[in-house]
């Protein structure tokens, strides 16, 4: 146990980081606080020290931890729910987009029921999932969306077929056009900034920047040079970091009514193939180089391994590839010469679809074979750019920056964020993991910063934050992994607090299905809300719903009625994937989401994992299977194995663990064959991935059909674990 907050004195502050002097300065600061706060809760005295801003960005993390848990000591968190660190107010509530929103509507939706955006949020969400028609159509009017032929309605319910029903049925748009044209509403001109980035090793340098006009046309650029190169409808491939050229021939390739295939530059020349292999891409735009930390790392030479593809190659550096290319392949200079000669190379007409033609090809690992192929719609932008609208509260004036790749889903979700919001991209061209990405943060007067909690470990470890100023961040966010109590801590403090809106969805959900919101309390590594329009369930073990106010453990099952959601597979069936086998609802087949989730006393969910093998390491997904047949043949001394992600007790993201059986007469020691394993994955799989742990054992639990049982595993592993330290 730790000492409560009115046991703090001098002494208690001088081992977390003050000088004396400071510490009797913060000292009398704090007890005139805690004077004030007589007779209150843990959460209102929090809420009061940080609305004081008692607690300094530049103070000392230890000085944050102790303040922190010295208010929540003796917190229990199992009658009271989790910690709260952040809280609403009323006038704040009314200026986010969805509280503008609710003060408008509210009444007439909610009627009599309706008090006020932070009163009456939960039953706004609820009338979102129950009536998402009627929530679809004031978004459509808050967002850049622009129809060429508009819907015959909102949400077509008779197509049995398709039990997520048909969105904006017989539109037709490109949804590329709405990010690069001006609007009134939200007001978006031609001289807004559209993109801001920085070249890594370039600190003291101006932040380039691109307005909204010039965008366009380097966008048009682009797609008129594709339109001289490829055939329309052309699947084409991007395999390169996130810079401002990867943005603009993304937009490109959807706007000229061709495919993206999101390849992230980190994977292996075998992943590289599947991808391409899968999508049947005809070509593919790549870098020649990959620049992190002063240091060049080939990327042409992974992505001609792959496969005789046509190939585009931007230089690293400078103005040419500094490589010889292949027969077929083009330079970037080459590939846009073809258009130089055009009267109006930077005009383009856009080609105009069905709001349910595919744009963008991604992948996410099945637990067997191939990774899935999912199709991303022009629905799919509408509903990440909602969600982002809604709940992180993007909005026109705001810098948003979220370090990502254009190959995981939330390279494309940041993108149509910012751009149907009306926001500003901003990008960083090297490693966000050292002081030169932390200080582009300062320099670019980022406003919304989005986050891996790996990531936020690396930041804090470092103290690369020392000296620089985050304090016009308004908001955090988080995806990808479990985030970690004290880590976050630290992160909203260099902001005064500031929420971290946590996020958890997928791929082929375009968004999130849980998140947190501006106009509820929030709670360190927790979600408060199910996202707007979102209905869903926790089951237990035998399928059967808990009802929605009760505190559980299950599996999520969505319902069906869900804006960007896939209702296909390229390579798989859909159906079965996420229909077969699930609980019907009100006469609703639930959709399928494989997430386990806890639901707290208070409504918070934390999420426990993956019902399914499938694991998350770094924010990538991928399966026990793609580990386990790449660990096998590691080492000869190998007869089988078992790879399982496990949360380390002290919260944090999942390590991966291999559990080996040997063949008879082979010895090994646990730690040769973590070595061994990581360089196998990374060399074959993906070199971002490490064994945390590896456990040799006789053999692995079985069920009667052979079916291996990695739950029990998962079990056994748990405690054996280094505990991770909150301080």
């Amino acid at each position: 146990m730790g000492m409560n907050i009115s046991e703090v004195g001098v002494e208690g502050l001088v081992q977390a980081g003050l000088t004396v002097n400071e510490a009797k300065e913060f000292d009398e600061i704090l007890k005139e606080t805690l004077r004030r706060s007589k007779g209150l809760g843990p959460r209102e005295v929090w809420r009061e020290l940080v609305a004081q801003k008692v607690l300094k960005p530049w103070h000392p993390h230890g000085l944050h931890q102790l303040v922190y848990y010295s208010v929540y000591n003796g917190w229990d968190a199992s009658s009271n729910g989790p910690p709260l660190y952040w809280f609403p107010s009323i006038n704040q509530s009314k200026l986010t987009n969805l509280g503008h929103v609710m003060e408008a509507y509210g009444p007439k939706l909610l009627g009599t029921l309706y008090k006020d955006p932070i009163t009456s949020f939960s039953l706004f969400q609820k009338f979102t999932a129950e009536h998402p028609e009627a929530y679809w159509a004031i978004v459509l009017k808050e967002l850049s969306v622009q129809f060429h032929e508009p819907p015959k309605c909102i949400l077509d319910r008779t197509e049995k077929s398709k039990p997520g029903g048909v969105w904006l049925p017989g539109s037709t748009l490109n949804i590329a056009e709405c990010c690069l044209q001006p609007t009134n509403h939200p007001r978006k001109e031609d001289d807004s900034l559209a993109v801001v980035w920085r070249d890594d090793g370039c600190d003291d340098s101006p932040v380039n920047c691109m307005t909204l006009k010039e965008l366009r046309e380097q966008v048009m650029l682009v797609a008129n040079a594709l339109d001289a190169t490829f055939l329309k409808g052309d699947a084409i491939a991007i395999d390169m970091p996130m810079t401002v050229y990867a943005v603009i021939i993304y937009l490109a390739i959807v706007l000229a009514g061709f495919v993206v295939v999101s390849i992230a530059d980190s994977f292996a020349p075998k992943e590289i193939a599947t991808r391409l292999r899968v999508s049947k891409a005809k070509g593919i735009f790549t870098q020649d180089f990959i620049l992190r930390g002063g240091r060049k790392f080939p990327l042409y030479s992974k992505v001609i391994e792959a496969g005789p593809v046509k190939t585009i190659v931007l230089p690293a550096t400078g103005h040419d590839v500094g490589i010889q290319l292949r027969e077929q392949d083009l330079s970037w200079t080459h590939f846009l010469s073809s258009v130089r000669h055009l009267p109006r190379p930077k005009h383009y007409s856009p080609v105009y679809q069905p709001v349910d033609s595919v744009i963008n090809i991604l992948f996410s690992s099945g637990t067997t074979g191939d990774p899935k192929a999912i199709p991303w719609t022009q629905l799919s932008p509408i509903r990440c750019a909602s969600d982002a609208w809604a709940h992180i509260n993007i909005k026109v004036g705001d810098v948003y920056c979220w370090p990502t790749n254009l190959g995981w889903v939330m390279g494309p979700i940041l993108l149509f964020s910012c751009f149907l919001s009306g926001a500003t991209l901003a990008l960083f061209h090297g490693s966000p993991l050292g002081s030169s990405f932390v200080k582009f943060v300062q320099d670019a007067g980022v406003t919304v910063l989005g986050t891996v909690p790996s990531l936020v470990k690396a930041w804090k470890n470092t103290n690369c934050l020392e000296g620089l100023d985050w304090t016009k961040i308004k908001t955090f966010a988080s995806t990808g992994e479990a985030s970690n109590v004290d880590d976050d801590l630290w992160l909203s403090s260099k902001a005064y607090y500031k929420p971290i809106i946590e996020c958890c969805g997928g791929t082929e959900l375009a968004s999130s299905y849980i998140q947190g919101s501006p106009l509820q309390p929030q709670a360190f590594g927790t979600f408060s809300t199910a996202s707007l329009t979102t209905g869903f369930l926790i089951l237990d073990e035998n399928g059967v719903p808990y009802p929605d106010d009760q505190p559980c453990i299950g599996e999520v099952a969505l319902f069906p009625l869900y804006l960007g959601a896939t209702d296909r597979l390229l390579n798989a069936d859909h159906d079965k994937v996420y229909f077969r086998g699930m609980p019907t609802y009100k006469g609703m087949c639930l959709r399928r989401h494989g997430d386990i989730l806890k639901r707290t006393v208070g409504g918070y969910f934390v999420v426990q994992g993956r019902a399914d093998d499938t694991m998350n390491l770094g924010g990538i997904k991928t399966s026990s299977v793609e580990i386990e047949r790449v660990c096998d043949r590691a080492d000869e001394s190998i007869l089988e194995t078992a790879a399982i992600s496990v949360a380390p007790v002290g919260g944090g993201p999942e390590v991966l663990v291999i559990f080996v059986v040997l063949k008879k007469g082979y010895n090994r020691q646990p730690e040769k064959l973590k070595m061994t394993f990581s360089k196998a994955i990374q060399s074959n799989l993906n070199p971002l991935f490490k064994v945390n742990f590896v456990k040799i054992v006789p053999e692995f639990p079985r069920t009667a059909s052979n079916k291996l049982l990695r739950r029990v595993l998962r079990d056994q592993v748990k405690h054996e674990l280094p505990v991770r330290s909150r301080m």
